[in-house]
């Protein structure tokens, strides 16, 4: 789906405002206001021929921006419709409908809902709670408020909004061995060492020894070289050495995808977004792999009778596999909580049923892939 969604992007883009260039909402929001503006003025002063004048060649004006960002958004959207074409050349299989149950449309507008928020579309969030009904608690809605804040302060350098977040939450972080907030003040001990011309790294290093000494046992390393660095200053000649990857803008810019992964670790959520993974994924292949599974099997006259499986493997990328799955290799089976995966003396796993049937009498059981023989109540489960 990455065509699509450059095409996607673009049209976002246009659709906002762009540079100097004021969006389509923008200039009918211009127009509109010089209408009030107009009809106040007449009615306090009467009809003036200068004013009106001036009136039509400003609404005359945004008619003209309008019309052109109009006709790139057309344009856009035809090229996102022909990148949809492309991708999606079959016609899209017709399923019953998942969603007719009460508790299931309730569940999907929890997460269209959920999406919005999450993505920082909080007007768009408001309407959409408003007319389905959806009760998101207050608390939640106000976190995802101040997730997008810390993030639109990360985006223009201010590291103290996140760092004040780091600090409350850094029982959580330390169980979860992050490195973030670590990497804040690593990023402001950076700015500060570039800070001054001619380089001044007095500033920094003081920094440092106040902000970065406290993780000096967890990054001892990075600690030294974060210090070691200044001794190639300034940054042209700090860019030809060994530190040169502190002086690469990414090291700030990937402060943003980790806040916003611990921040949503923090309120028990994955870091991507799931409609934007449900939509990677079915396009990325995998709606195409299950239907051609369900007409071979429909060829064959047989039909899936696992509702909670599927008949085939979807390929997924690393950061799309959320748990582990374990097949049995003696009975092919997937592992479940009944059925889980069971290591026995010798280290070979298998699942607790297969484990049950090999196990003979006085609970001895012969290991499928070597000699070993150990006793059944001597395995023991292995958790993923």
């Amino acid at each position: 789906m990455e065509g699509p969604l450059k095409e996607l992007a673009k049209l976002e883009k246009l659709t906002a405002a762009k540079g100097n260039v004021a969006s389509i909402s923008d200039s009918l929001d211009a127009i509109l206001f010089s209408l009030q503006d107009a009809k106040k003025l007449f009615t306090e002063h009467g009809v003036d021929n200068d004013t009106l004048r001036n009136l039509a060649r400003t609404v005359e004006l945004k008619k003209k921006e309008v019309d052109e960002r109009q006709k790139e958004v057309y344009s856009s959207v035809s090229r996102l419709g022909k990148a949809l074409d492309k991708k999606l050349s079959a016609p899209l299989p017709t399923y019953s409908n998942l969603f007719h149950a009460e508790g299931s449309l309730a569940a999907l507008e929890r997460t269209v809902a959920l999406h919005f928020l999450r993505t920082g579309q909080f007007d768009t969030a408001e309407t959409f709670l408003e007319e389905s009904g959806i009760d998101i608690p207050p608390e939640l809605r106000s976190q995802f408020v101040d997730l997008h804040q810390i993030l639109k302060a990360l985006r223009n350098q201010d590291i103290a909004p996140a760092l004040e977040w780091a600090r409350k939450n850094r029982t959580f972080l330390q169980s979860r061995s992050s490195p973030l907030e670590f990497y804040l003040h690593r990023s402001q001990y950076i700015r500060l060492l570039f800070s001054s011309h001619p380089p001044d790294p007095l500033p920094a290093l003081s920094y440092a020894n106040a902000a970065l000494r406290p993780f000096y046992n967890e990054h001892e390393a990075e600690f030294k070289r974060l210090i070691g660095c200044v001794a190639y200053l300034p940054l042209s000649k700090l860019q030809t050495s060994p530190y040169a990857d502190l002086a690469s803008p990414s090291l700030h810019f990937d402060l943003e995808p980790l806040f916003a992964k611990e921040y949503c670790a923090s309120l028990g959520m994955s870091r991507q977004v799931p409609l934007r993974v449900v939509g990677d994924i079915g396009g990325g292949g995998a709606l195409a792999r299950i239907e051609k599974g369900r007409k071979v099997m429909r060829e064959r006259k047989s039909e899936w009778s696992q509702t909670d499986e599927l008949p085939i493997e979807i390929p997924l990328l690393p950061e799309n596999r959320y748990h582990s799955v374990f097949a049995c290799p003696v009975s092919k089976e997937q592992a479940t909580e009944q059925n889980p995966p069971m290591m026995m003396t010798c280290g070979h796993v298998i699942a607790k049923d297969s484990l049950h049937k090999l196990s003979k009498p006085g609970g001895r059981v012969k290991c499928p892939y070597c000699p070993t023989e150990s006793q059944y109540g001597a395995a023991l489960r292995v958790y993923f």
